[in-house]
């Protein structure tokens, strides 16, 4: 099948069977929901910029498995360069949307799952790896968008998955089949559910013997029977239905969360991809968050690009863009936001080939990138807010600006320097506002933090993976120390 338009894409999302609730309701046609229609709107951007010559390059490639043109997000890597591209396609999705894009996880969990299953293949004579290629020629050949759950809801954190009190706090088997399994539980921040046709499920963490029905990874379409999805807050989310664009900063793009339940969904053989392995667990897990870690330089550098611009318009909308002190932040933001990206490139020009046949980033460095992502877009932020002032969460509404009596008092007093109006200098600082503080912050900011794992869990690899022995026995051949 050819690469799906935009369109059609939308028209595929509507014909599903969804089971979304927000805000205490069920929404019954989400796709054109003014609070989740955003979201789905980077998706359908992701179709429309595979067939446009200029980025084609970019957005699209050959998959190994068919011969097929694809989409490069759903791509498995065969090569560095297909790393590197990766990075600069992530980051021009985000320059394009201002916001979370939600499609880097099936690259990067497709990859983990490629690479494991042919190991736990090689170990035990399954045949999970057949099953995952499978899989992924259906999604290649159809243009699928496939979400990914990971991150159970764990109860009390202090003990395993199989001494909770309550054992669905972590998803599991309860029933086997000849001809499947059932699962129960819940999966917590899955971004771009909603927007997603199918949805592949991994352990959340490193698991021990015991754990065996904890150890299940799969995929299912995301309108089977038992999924049900409860739609996240996000900070000024309810603007989007005031009809009030200016008030949005960012009214076409946005991200979206969902707690996502598992109640008895029946899982087919040839969807199982791990099924009690546990000493696997943590190896996909940690493929996953390693291929993740990396795409954070550049999905994040790329909505940096768009805080610095919006930054910069402030600056020169307010008549100080020559001010040395201003110029210093902007470029105190740039440096920032390079050096996230160029971590990023460099963990995927380090990539080597794992035995299953596709690259892997280097894992150190993906680490790496990912711990100055939980750091430099709060500062990239807080330059933002300070170079934008305190008008940025004080101007008034956009339907204050068209009144007929305040409009004109607004007109007078906000308008910018050098002929600005009043609008177009608002614009620019609602803008700022969704992009540090709005919805499009859960998908920059915060995401920053927790995304891909906390900071302690990068720490954690970090000081794993360094080598500290082979530093000290530079350090003891400098110093002329013979080794005890």
């Amino acid at each position: 099948m050819p690469l799906m338009t935009g369109d059609q894409y939308v028209e595929s999302i509507r014909k599903m069977n969804w089971n979304i609730y927000m805000a205490g309701k069920k929404v019954e046609n989400h796709v054109d929901n003014p609070v989740l229609r955003p979201s789905l709107n980077c998706l359908r951007l992701s179709y429309d910029m595979a067939l446009m010559p200029e980025y084609e390059d970019l957005l699209t490639t050959t998959s190994n498995l068919t011969g097929h043109k694809i989409n490069r997000f759903s791509t498995i890597h065969q090569s560095v360069d297909d790393l590197i591209k990766k990075n600069q396609m992530q980051r021009l999705m985000g320059q394009m949307t201002g916001s979370c894009f939600q499609r880097c996880v099936i690259c990067d969990g497709s990859n983990a799952l490629y690479a494991t299953t042919y190991e736990v293949d090689q170990k035990y004579g399954t045949s999970y790896f057949e099953n995952f290629k499978k899989f992924m020629i259906h999604v290649q050949d159809e243009d699928l968008i496939v979400g990914g759950a990971l991150t159970d809801p764990k109860g009390d954190r202090t003990i395993p998955p199989r001494q909770q009190e309550d054992p669905d706090m972590y998803l599991h088997v309860v029933e086997r089949r000849p001809d499947g399994v059932v699962v129960r539980g819940a999966k917590a921040h899955l971004t771009g559910i909603t927007n997603a046709h199918e949805v592949f499920v991994m352990p959340t963490m490193a698991l021990k013997p015991g754990d065996e029905d904890y150890a299940i990874a799969f995929a299912v379409p995301c309108d089977t029977p038992g999924i049900t999805m409860i739609v996240g807050r996000q900070s000024c989310d309810t603007r989007k239905l005031e009809g009030c664009p200016i008030d949005c900063g960012n009214v076409n793009y946005g991200g979206v969360e969902a707690l996502t339940i598992f109640d008895n969904v029946f899982v087919p053989n040839e969807r199982i991809f791990l099924n009690g392995e546990t000493e696997f667990a943590g190896v996909v897990v940690e493929r996953f968050a390693g291929y993740h870690r990396n795409s954070y330089g550049g999905c994040k550098s790329g909505v940096g690009d768009c805080v610095i611009g919006a930054a910069a318009l402030v600056a020169e909308y307010n008549g100080v863009s020559k001010v040395s002190h201003i110029n210093d932040k902007l470029i105190e933001m740039i440096h920032l936001n390079e050096t996230l990206y160029s971590c990023g490139i460099a963990s995927a020009t380090l990539g080597t080939k794992t035995a299953a046949g596709n690259y892997y980033i280097d894992n150190l460095l993906a680490n790496v990138c990912k711990q100055n992502v939980t750091r430099f877009p709060y500062e990239i932020c807080r330059l933002a807010e300070d170079i934008a002032g305190g008008i940025m969460v004080t101007a008034p509404s956009e339907k204050d600006l068209r009144n007929e009596v305040t409009g004109p008092y607004i007109e007078k007093y906000l308008k910018g320097a050098n002929g600005v109006d009043a609008e177009t200098r608002l614009r620019a600082l609602r803008l700022v506002e969704n992009l540090t503080l709005g919805t499009a912050a859960v998908g920059f900011r915060t995401e920053s933090m927790h995304g891909a794992g906390s900071p302690q869990a990068q720490r954690i690899m970090i000081r794993r993976q360094a080598d500290l022995e082979g530093k000290k026995a530079f350090a003891r051949h400098l110093a002329g120390i013979k080794e005890f």
